[in-house]
């Protein structure tokens, strides 16, 4: 059973960030309205940081929308601030989450996976196992591994442990050696997360990897996994 939230505030309730800049516009829709008349990339990036800023959870359809725009610098700023508001923000992404648009996509898995909230959990899988933009596989891939699984009730911590597992692993076998280095980053933040599954299964998969993988980076990622697990 997933923890209750408590959304009713208007302003998120999270940390001062030192790096956050302070807004000059009154108002939260003054922020959005600058980021959708922004005409230029440098702009664009600008507005969308200053509404990141703000920790609104009014921002937060503007921040989604911006991680579309083709404008990498704005992308990031969104994702920013979308981790920034943390939980509050999840069921948004998860409603939002653009089919057509995979570079929208991509980022959206990694303010997700970033967050690490359980209710991504399906999303994150569907697209790790079967997404056909690898940039989306690989952000889904490495966020099973980030989930916060204490959120969880016991009873469905341990189910949703052995999910995310079964899809590493999976995806540990793909023929792309990308998504093979992806799995084994998931896996070795699995193996520092999970706290009730049997751990045997990931390790002697990275141990595989290591011993018989064709691909040199794969095979030194997998060695680094296991000296730092160690």
């Amino acid at each position: 059973m997933i923890r209750k939230r408590d959304n009713r505030d208007r302003i998120a309730k999270v940390p001062p960030h030192e790096d956050s800049m302070i807004a000059t516009d009154p108002t939260i829709q003054s922020l959005i309205n600058a980021v959708e008349a922004a005409d230029s990339p440098a702009k664009l990036v600008g507005a969308v940081h200053a509404l990141a800023n703000v920790r609104s959870t009014e921002a937060i359809p503007t921040l989604i929308r911006a991680l579309g725009f083709n404008n990498p610098g704005a992308a990031l700023a969104a994702v920013s601030g979308l981790v920034a508001l943390g939980e509050v923000a999840i069921p948004e992404l998860l409603a939002q989450i653009d089919g057509y648009n995979y570079g929208a996509r991509a980022y959206s898995l990694r303010a997700l996976a970033a967050i690490a909230d359980p209710l991504a959990l399906n999303v994150l899988i569907k697209a790790a196992e079967a997404d056909f933009a690898p940039s989306v596989r690989r952000a889904a891939i490495k966020g099973l591994g980030q989930i916060r699984w204490q959120q969880l009730e016991p009873t469905a911590r341990e189910s949703a442990q052995s999910q995310a597992l079964n899809t590493l692993l999976f995806v540990a076998q793909d023929v792309d050696w990308a998504t093979r280095y992806a799995a084994i980053v998931g896996l070795q933040s699995w193996l520092n997360s999970a706290d009730l599954v049997d751990r045997s299964r990931a390790i002697a998969q990275l141990d595989r990897l290591l011993q018989t993988d064709s691909d040199g980076a794969v095979r030194a990622r997998a060695a680094l996994a296991k000296q730092q697990l160690s």
